[in-house]
Formats: C-alpha cells, structure tokens, sequence
C-alpha cells in the first residue's frame, strides 16, 4: 500500500510542477505560490527516487530473509570487557558454548562448556531496593525527626523573654 501511494505521488510531480510554471508564465512574472509549488513537486521527486531506489535495493540485495535466519549456526551468546581491547566471549556453534579469549587483534579458545555443565551466575551488584523505597525511607526518617523536635518544643518550659 505504501509503495502504491509512493507511485501515484510520483506520477502527480511532473503535473504540479507544469501546473507551477504555466502560473508563472501565465502571470507574466514571479509568482511566490508558483515557486512554491515547484519546490514542493521536486522535494516529492526526490524523496519518490530516494524511496524507490531504497524499495528496490532491498529487493534486489536481499537473501531470503527467513532463510538466512534459520542458516545461522554461530551465535555469540555474551561478550564481556575485561580491558580496553581484551574480553571474554562466550560462543555457541552447533549447540556447543566455547569461551574464547579476545585481545586485540587475536583470539583465543579457552575452554569448551558442555550443555550438561552448569554454568553459574554470579551478580556483579548486590539486589539495590527501588529508588520508590529509598525516597520513602528518607522521607519517614525526616518525618520522624520533624515530630521529635516538635515534641521537644511542645513540652520545653516557655522562656520569658519570648512572648506568643
């Protein structure tokens, strides 16, 4: 649908563009309206070839879109940094895991991980509570230290000089 209006858009340029410059020549002179509607037909020519040359690239260069997913028999399961050009990364190909040492510009195997194998995950960062709950803490403390020094003025003796 999107490519049929992008086409009907594109056949009505070169009419608008007539229809402009017939207003000018028919005005005799500069028309702003008629400059207008010219530069609106050559930015829809434009953006008609730019989308068109995009529609027909992907058709084109395309291999087979779910074909070329199913094919896949490498995938990077996690990569981990360790150091500027140095990481860790953990490999499936044919259903078995490979850690692999990357440095630079080399590679190198490290381990290979059986399914059978557990591996473990270990946090990085301890579980933090949601900032929601640290903001409620915070407030029921400053509450709670409001009403103490509330209390504290409500039973202190008044002192002379001060008269409310």
């Amino acid at each position: 649908m999107r490519s049929l209006t992008a086409l009907a858009a594109t056949a009505l340029i070169p009419a608008a563009s007539a229809l402009a410059a017939d207003q000018q020549l028919a005005g005799g002179g500069f028309s702003m309206m008629g400059a207008f509607l010219q530069m609106l037909a050559s930015l829809a020519l434009v953006l008609g070839i730019i989308y068109l040359v995009y529609y027909l690239s992907n058709r084109l260069f395309r291999v087979g879109g779910a074909q070329r997913v199913a094919e896949r028999h490498i995938r990077v399961v996690e990569t981990r940094y360790l150091a500027p050009k140095k990481s860790l990364v953990l490999v499936e190909v044919g259903g078995e895991f490979l850690l692999l040492g990357s440095s630079g510009d080399r590679l190198n195997f490290i381990k290979q991980i059986d399914i059978l194998e557990e591996i473990e995950v270990v946090d990085e960062e301890p579980a933090r509570p949601p900032l929601a709950m640290l903001f409620q803490g915070k407030l029921d403390a400053v509450a709670a230290r409001l009403a103490t020094m509330k209390q504290g003025r409500a039973d202190a003796p008044r002192s002379p000089l001060r008269q409310s």
